[in-house]
């Protein structure tokens, strides 16, 4: 355990930072999720209204360094193609 003052701030700084970091993490994944569901179910209008805000989600995450550049690029390009071949 940490016995210095200055360790025992970390400790608590990073409980905070992991904390914020799970939370976010979390609401990128349901953002995700609830676009790949309306995917599945072949709503395109309704994946079309939530797509705009799937991408902040996913930019936002990459931003914060939540995921790396190119994963959120992978997972933005992964998402338009699947709601083009549902569109067609």
């Amino acid at each position: 355990m940490a016995n210095t003052f200055s360790a025992l701030k970390r400790v608590r700084m990073t409980e905070r930072k992991t904390e914020v970091n799970r939370m976010r993490k979390s609401r990128l994944r349901h953002a995700i999720r609830a676009m790949r569901r309306l995917l599945d179910k072949k709503d395109v209008p309704g994946a079309k209204a939530i797509l705009p805000a799937t991408y902040s989600a996913v930019d936002r995450a990459a931003k914060l360094g939540i995921i790396k550049k190119n994963t959120a690029a992978r997972y933005k390009s992964r998402l338009a193609h699947r709601l083009a071949k549902a569109a067609a």
